[in-house]
């Protein structure tokens, strides 16, 4: 637990350290069936306490589908979220009340927990109405043009959340081979993000 403790503290002085003078309003949305499965254990709460460092979090919305349990949705509650059930597509409903964040005037900063490319239009929107972007992404499967369409990319993987450069850097120091498998698998993209470099976690 020792690690993540150092992880998460990694992560809020980074984005302490980008912030503009003041904190910043926050909307959060969570894709809930394409991320909250047992086999990545994604932890809202350590999310929720490293926005709350950068800023507030105004919104904090978590999209399920109809056939998410009543002991899922009291954990949302209870982590201070909001649960969406929806009867329909989770993906229309989350772009959305996204595209409804993109036109909020209060809202500086949209905040998507997700690995799904169906978001990039969201997130490009976003960006082009001024609003910073974060994307906490999802290993394996993270699409490569929804990480490259965020200001901040936050990668959780095994219980651990690294930055999107840490996340590449780690595989640098491997034999070259190794590095390419990488590649294959699509974890690398061919270009970085448009923010500067960040702290080794």
């Amino acid at each position: 637990m020792a690690n993540v403790k150092t992880g998460l503290n990694s992560i809020v002085k980074y984005l302490s350290t980008k912030k503009e003078t003041g904190r910043r309003s926050i909307g959060l949305l969570v894709d809930g069936p394409n991320v909250l499965r047992k086999e990545f254990n994604v932890n809202l709460e350590e999310i929720r306490d490293v926005l709350k460092e950068y800023g507030n979090v105004k919104i904090g919305r978590v999209f399920l589908n109809q056939y998410a349990s009543d002991k899922l949705v009291e954990a949302i509650e209870n982590n201070g979220f909001e649960p969406i059930i929806c009867s329909s597509d989770v993906d229309v409903r989350l772009a959305v009340e996204g595209m409804e964040l993109v036109y909020n005037p209060t809202i500086d900063t949209l905040a998507l927990v997700t690995r799904d490319a169906d978001f990039k239009p969201l997130l490009n929107k976003a960006n082009e109405h001024g609003k910073e972007t974060i994307i906490f992404g999802v290993e394996p499967g993270f699409s490569t043009a929804l990480r490259n369409s965020a200001d901040y990319v936050i990668i959780l993987e095994n219980d651990r959340m690294n930055y999107y450069e840490d996340f590449v850097s780690a595989t640098t120091g491997q034999e070259e081979d190794k590095a390419l498998d990488v590649a294959e698998d699509d974890h690398v993209p061919g270009h970085r993000r448009k923010k500067g470099t960040v702290v080794d976690y």
